[in-house]
C-alpha cells in the first residue's frame, strides 16, 4: 500500500495519475482536507483504495495494522505570502514530524516535499548538501517551516532505511487550475494573453536585474514525476537525503512569457508592472538548482524538458483543451 498526502494539490494529483499509470490502483490511500470541492477535478476518475481526511490521518496512520510500502508526503500549507507561523508550524513542521516518526518506527520508506524557497536570496548557493541547511536564511514563513523540518530530519539519529526530501524549484504544469495567485507564471501568462492579448510581468526592484530578467529554475511536472519514479524504483541503490528537483538551468521570466506566446502561435506582447508590496522583500530574483548530487549520487540520467518544450506541451495539450493530467 502507498500513502499519498496532498492529493488534491497540483503535484500530488499528478503523482496519483502516475501511480495509476504504473499499476497502483486500489492500493493507494490518499490524504487531504477535501473541503475545497473545486479541487476535486484534480483526482476525479482516478483509482484509490481509501480517502482519509487530514485531521484524522495521523491517528489512523499511527494505529493502522495494514502494511505500508511507501509514504509520499506532499501535503502542506504552501501560501508563500502568509505570515501565520502557527499554522505553518502545525501543518508543515509538527504534522510532518509525526509522519516521520511512524515511518522510522516501522521502517517505511518516506518521500516528502521540501522547497527551493529554503535557499532564500541564494547567498549560500543552491546546493542540496546537508551541510548548508543550518546556514540557510529563508525569506518567508512558508520557507522557514520547510527548512525547519529539513534541519530537524538531519538531526534525527533514527531514520527510515530510505528517505528523500524533495527541494522543489519552480514546478509548472497541468492540474494547477485551482491555485489562483499561487499558480505558475505560465498559467497566468496563458490566461492574460487569452483575455487581453498581452502579458504583464513584474518590474525589477533590485539593482543589477533589468525588467523581465529575473531568473528561476523552472521544472516541468513531468520531470518531477520522472525523478520520483527513479527514487521509487531504485531505493536500494539511491542514497537517502535531500535532493534538488530542478533542471540546473535558470531562465528569465521574459523567456517564459515569450515561450508561452510562441506555444499559442502569437507574437509576444509584454508589459511590466510594479511588484506587489507584500512579496517585494521576500522575492527570489535568482534560483538555479545544483543537480550534481542527483546525477552523481542518485545516478539520474534522464534529459529534462527544455523550458520551450515543457511550455509547449503544457499549453497545447492541457491549457488550450482544458484537460487534466
Amino acid at each position: 500500500m502507498v500513502i499519498l498526502t496532498g492529493v488534491s494539490g497540483f503535484i500530488g494529483s499528478c503523482v496519483l495519475t502516475w501511480l495509476n499509470e504504473n499499476g497502483y490502483f486500489r492500493d493507494v490511500v490518499v490524504v487531504d482536507d477535501f473541503y475545497k470541492t473545486y479541487k476535486d477535478k484534480n483526482f476525479e476518475n482516478k483509482a484509490v483504495r481509501e480517502f482519509v481526511h487530514r485531521d484524522i490521518f495521523l491517528q489512523w496512520f499511527e494505529t493502522t495494522t495494514q502494511h505500508v510500502d511507501l509514504v509520499i508526503h506532499l501535503g502542506a500549507r504552501t501560501d508563500t505570502t502568509s505570515t501565520d507561523t502557527e499554522i505553518f508550524d502545525q501543518l508543515n513542521l509538527n504534522y510532518s514530524k509525526r509522519i516521520w516518526t511512524v515511518c522510522t518506527q516501522r521502517n517505511i520508506p518516506l518521500i516528502y516535499a521540501s522547497s527551493a524557497a529554503t535557499y532564500g536570496d541564494g547567498q549560500h548557493g543552491f546546493s542540496d548538501s546537508h551541510d548548508i541547511v543550518p546556514k540557510l536564511q529563508p525569506l518567508n514563513a512558508y520557507a522557514h517551516s520547510k527548512n525547519d523540518f529539513d534541519a530537524w530530519v538531519l538531526k534525527q539519529e533514527k531514520k527510515p532505511d530510505f528517505w528523500v526530501g524533495c527541494k522543489f524549484f519552480n514546478v509548472y504544469g497541468p492540474n494547477e487550475y485551482h491555485k489562483a495567485r499561487m499558480a505558475s507564471v505560465i498559467f497566468h501568462t496563458f490566461h492574460q494573453i487569452r483575455s487581453s492579448g498581452k502579458m504583464k510581468l513584474f518590474k525589477s526592484h533590485k539593482e543589477g536585474y533589468k525588467n523581465g530578467q529575473q531568473k528561476r529554475d523552472f521544472i516541468y511536472v513531468k520531470d518531477v514525476l520522472s525523478i520520483l519514479q527513479h527514487f521509487i524504483n531504485n531505493q536500494n541503490s539511491c542514497p537517502s537525503g535531500l535532493y534538488n528537483f530542478g533542471t540546473g538551468l535558470a531562465r528569465t521570466f521574459e523567456d517564459l512569457a515569450k515561450s508561452t506566446f510562441v506555444a499559442m502561435n502569437l507574437k509576444p506582447a509584454i508589459e511590466f508592472i510594479d511588484m506587489p508590496e507584500d512579496i517585494r522583500e521576500s522575492y527570489q530574483y535568482f534560483t538555479e538548482a545544483d543537480m550534481e548530487k542527483l546525477k552523481n549520487e542518485a545516478k539520474y540520467t534522464n534529459t529534462f524538458y527544455t523550458l520551450e518544450e515543457g511550455i509547449k506541451d503544457y499549453v497545447q495539450n492541457y491549457l488550450i483543451p482544458k484537460k487534466y493530467f
